[in-house]
């Protein structure tokens, strides 16, 4: 992971991770179907789900969107 986070910042960009990759299989996209739908790359996604980005807000906002749910919802997951 880039950057230097502290562990409660790590263990946060992993819960977000994990609340997208939730979302995600709910609406049964694959991370390659994810990735052609919001223009980002499948190996960024995956990077993301894992927890290794700190994923800008405009992409959290593309990704909710494709992911039929608010970016708050996502965050509510990660909490």
């Amino acid at each position: 992971m880039a950057g230097n986070y502290t562990p409660k910042e790590k263990q946060f960009l992993k819960r977000l991770g994990k609340a997208i990759k939730e979302k995600r299989t709910e609406e049964g996209i694959s991370q390659e179907k994810l990735a052609e739908i919001t223009g980002l790359h499948r190996t960024y996604i995956g990077s993301v789900e894992r927890g290794e980005r700190n994923v800008s807000a405009i992409n959290i906002k593309t990704l909710a969107g494709a992911l039929k749910c608010k970016p708050s919802e996502l965050f509510q997951i990660a909490e």
